[in-house]
């Protein structure tokens, strides 16, 4: 699969959790499943936001079509690689995914997860 470079090469389910993650600002996504390669937002994730006093707002206001953080395509890379699973974990940072924990389901007989 090949790393997304401009909000064009994202999915609809994509280009809605980047938003919601630049929204967010700070904090985390909870129990966000992945089906296929896809994130699946039905139902919604627990979304858990951090508050940070003395910062000023981040707010990215951005044009129909643009190219991509570093972050973001590494997440989303990341993610269509995965034919099941569910991230337990998705923490954002300043609007962008920072780290994750994911629970891969798809095992090979000798304990390997299959990418």
């Amino acid at each position: 699969m090949t790393r997304p470079a401009s909000t064009n090469d994202l999915r609809p389910s994509e280009r809605q959790l980047m938003t919601a993650m630049s929204q967010l600002g700070f904090g985390r996504f909870e129990f966000l499943r992945v089906e296929r390669g896809e994130v699946v937002l039905n139902p919604w994730p627990c979304m858990i936001r951090d508050v940070k006093f003395g910062l000023a707002a981040n707010r990215n206001q951005h044009s129909a079509d643009f190219e991509l953080r570093k972050q973001v395509a590494e997440f989303f890379e990341y993610v269509r690689s995965v034919d099941a699973g569910e991230i337990r974990t998705l923490e954002v940072q300043n609007g962008l995914p920072f780290s994750m924990e994911i629970e891969q389901r798809s095992c090979t007989a000798g304990g390997r997860l299959h990418a």
